[in-house]
């Protein structure tokens, strides 16, 4: 029976030495399929003198025999692989080898970053050429240029590429040496992006050919805009022509009738040393004047009242209303036809006891009486007197309004409501015809002539009338009044207005 020797000196056993080296031995650490085991050893008591001792030497042949452990082959990838440039992939992944790998890469990034922009910058500088090309006047010429452009730019383009190629090809897979090569192409891509920078201008644009064509093209369109400047020019004075022979149109205001000097011819001395003698006090109970068709008599007394810093009583102004219609029918042709209601028209109408009342002036416009009718005349005139004061109200049938004028600017919607009532049915009742007032206008004057006192309202009053009659606009103010009121003494001495 042999016995299981327990000796732990396997590097004094002749038997067991193999010798293994620690190269070899490190082969076999490394496979996965190694295992380490202890074998039994036999005493040299037990050994049987049948057996051969077995040499070191034999063993080491034994085991030769066997293959040489190698590492797992890796799988091909079939896939898109990048490849590394300057041949670093093929070198022995030590230390150094990493860092000069990481190198390349960083290098090569920034070499394809700078290509990147550059050719973005050609890019954008092309898109800016077109830009150029506004008009379209000869589109042949326009295409040869554009195509000339893209020539050059294309030019351009593959110069960048090949300068950049062949930096690519200098570079060598040593660090030191691929860092001095990409730190000078990288500089001298720097270089080309700071002079396609558009911050920075073209010191003579004048030698590009692109711009010589372009100064061609600008060179042929010019008689082109100079014919058209001519044509411009021959149009202008055309038009000018033909705006002369119309007739000239002034505007609304200089459109407004001009004011004739009827309404303010001077006085002369005899007419106003007539004046003077009847405002005397030697006749303040002579009758001066006598008005057959109104049967109004004026004394001295009265007519007192057209002296300046008076009011204007009924006798004056009623009898200066009634010159103004025998002045329309003197001359028709030069006057609206117009009609005067008097001073008491107004207080029969709207009385403060009974109110409005038609019956109470029916027969005021009789056919007979009137010898016309108030629907043909083109303004009728209402003389509006409250206690202290005088205003003017309008039936103005030609515009279909009915206007209220009061030299201190005041309003009274109830007179124009009155007057509104009244003419229909003054129209009902002399014609039989319903006509509707509903649509008309009701205007309270502003752009009139405003008294700046006491008691000059009476004569405005009478100057609405008369300026409205003569188809004039009131043009006139405060200091025509004391003219006025001489005039007015002067036109009813005469028994007749102008």
């Amino acid at each position: 029976m042999g016995a299981l020797a327990s000796n732990r000196k396997r590097g004094g056993d002749e038997y067991f030495n193999f010798n293994f080296n620690h190269k070899n031995k490190a082969l076999y650490a490394n496979s996965p399929d190694f295992q380490f085991s202890k074998k039994p050893r036999f005493s040299l008591m037990n050994r049987s003198p049948e057996k051969a001792i077995v040499s070191s030497s034999d063993t080491v042949s034994r085991i030769s025999r066997y293959p040489e452990a190698k590492l797992p082959f890796p799988r091909e990838v079939h896939a898109p692989v990048r490849h590394h440039k300057f041949g670093l992939s093929a070198l022995i992944p030590n230390q150094d080898s990493v860092k000069t790998h990481m190198m390349g890469n960083v290098l090569s990034r920034r070499l394809s970053n700078a290509k990147r922009q550059a050719f973005d910058v050609l890019r954008y500088f092309k898109k800016e050429k077109e830009v150029i090309f506004v008009e379209d006047d000869d589109e042949k010429e326009k295409e040869v240029v554009s195509d000339d452009f893209s020539v050059e730019e294309v030019e351009v383009i593959e110069k960048g590429k090949n300068n950049v190629e062949e930096e690519e090809k200098n570079v060598q897979p040593s660090s030191s040496s691929v860092v001095t090569e990409l730190n000078n192409g990288s500089l001298r891509v720097e270089n080309a992006l700071d002079m396609l920078s558009l911050n920075n201008e073209v010191a003579d644009v004048s030698t590009l050919e692109a711009y010589r064509k372009l100064l061609e093209s600008a060179e042929r369109r010019t008689p082109k805009l100079k014919d058209l400047d001519f044509q411009i020019e021959l149009n202008e004075k055309r038009r000018a022509a033909l705006q002369a022979l119309r007739p000239e149109q002034k505007p609304e205001e200089e459109q407004e009738e001009v004011v004739p000097r009827e309404p303010f011819t001077p006085l002369t001395e005899e007419e106003m040393a007539e004046v003077s003698h009847a405002f005397s006090t030697k006749n303040w109970k002579k009758i001066l004047v006598s008005h057959k068709n109104s049967s109004i008599d004026i004394r001295g007394e009265v007519l007192q009242c057209l002296k300046p810093g008076a009011w204007l009583n009924d006798e004056v102004i009623n009898l200066y209303l009634e010159l103004l219609k025998e002045r329309e029918n003197r001359e028709p042709e030069k006057f609206l036809k117009c009609h005067f209601f008097n001073t008491f028209f107004y207080k029969k109408l709207v009385s403060p006891e009974s109110g409005y009342n038609f019956r109470a002036v029916k027969r005021w416009t009789s056919q007979r009486k009137l010898g016309y009718c108030l629907f043909d005349c083109d303004k009728i005139f209402v003389p509006i007197h409250k206690d202290i004061h005088w205003c003017l109200a309008v039936i103005n049938n030609k515009d279909q309004k009915f206007q209220y004028l009061d030299s201190l600017k005041g309003r009274d919607a109830k007179v124009l409501s009155s007057l509104a009532k009244y003419f229909v049915e003054e129209v009902k009742d002399k014609t039989g015809k319903d006509i509707d007032v509903r649509s008309w206008e009701r205007e309270y004057v502003e752009d009139l002539p405003a008294q700046e006192n006491g008691f000059d309202c009476g004569m405005f009053m009478l100057k609405y009338i008369d300026f409205y009659s003569r188809g004039l606009r009131l043009c006139f103010d405060q200091e025509h009044m004391p003219y006025f009121r001489l005039r007015t003494a002067k036109e009813i001495l005469k028994l007749r207005t102008e």
